[in-house]
């Protein structure tokens, strides 16, 4: 046992730690809330993962998402995010693919035969589809709904999506997902603060949605970017990370 896990090897015992070190966990979007998630699981001490996002980094973005700084801005944030794992743990195993996740290309995920699946996507679409066939699929997911425009993290939750309230994402996810035949199944970090509903239901946390579909690159349409907080979308990205630590050793901490 590497000494850097001792602290949570004598909080969770030996065996749980060695469980973490062996399992394989994908993280869906590595923004405010994804990158945070990755953080706190790579310092978990899980040994294994497949990191996907389609961006680079952005000065716009130095307010809320670990990976971003003045020495990282343009480039591509799976790239930043693997050597910041590889940094905190150098035995794990990290693949990572800069694409837009959807479903034509969600199958990527599932080659890696996750344990578990963290969905950190802002495209409400996009969202919609990679939940959908998570759903088909049988492997255990946590999704992120609206993490901007809260200010008040007493109200952060975790659920499953069928009884989340006071989120319009989640709200949107839910009848999206009702359609598709799909009423729960699906855990979820949500807030209940309540925000402007219009506002959220526009768009995610930047300003353009960057798409790239498989021999194709285009603009997505503009979104109005939406004001957030490092504290908030941290909170939810650690909040993510400790019920996913919880389901891969399938015991409450």
């Amino acid at each position: 046992m590497m000494k850097q896990f001792l602290r949570t090897e004598l909080l969770l015992g030996k065996d749980r730690v060695r469980t973490l070190h062996h399992r394989k966990v994908a993280v869906i979007g590595l923004g405010a809330v994804g990158s945070y998630a990755v953080e706190a699981l790579a310092r978990a001490g899980v040994g294994n993962f497949f990191l996907v996002d389609c961006d680079v980094i952005e000065e716009s973005n130095i307010n809320r998402q670990l990976y971003a700084l003045h020495s990282t801005v343009g480039q591509d944030k799976v790239q930043v995010a693997r050597e910041r794992v590889l940094d905190i743990n150098p035995k794990c195993r990290v693949k990572v693919e800069r694409i837009f996740m959807h479903h034509y290309s969600i199958g990527a995920v599932f080659a890696f035969e996750p344990d578990l699946i963290v969905d950190a996507v802002d495209s409400l679409n996009a969202k919609v589809s990679i939940l959908a066939e998570i759903h088909r699929r049988g492997v255990p997911v946590i999704s992120s709904m609206g993490a901007a425009l809260r200010k008040d993290p007493s109200k952060i939750k975790f659920g499953d999506i069928s009884h989340t309230w006071g989120c319009p994402l989640a709200k949107s996810v839910r009848k999206r997902l009702r359609r598709l035949g799909i009423r729960e199944g699906i855990s979820c970090v949500y807030s209940t603060e309540e925000v402007p509903a219009l506002a959220e239901a526009e768009g995610g946390e930047e300003t353009i949605e960057s798409v790239e579909k498989p021999g194709e690159n285009f603009q997505g349409r503009p979104r109005r970017p939406l004001g957030s907080l490092p504290t908030v979308c941290g909170i939810f990205g650690l909040t993510v990370a400790h019920y996913a630590v919880e389901l891969l050793i399938k015991e409450k901490i």
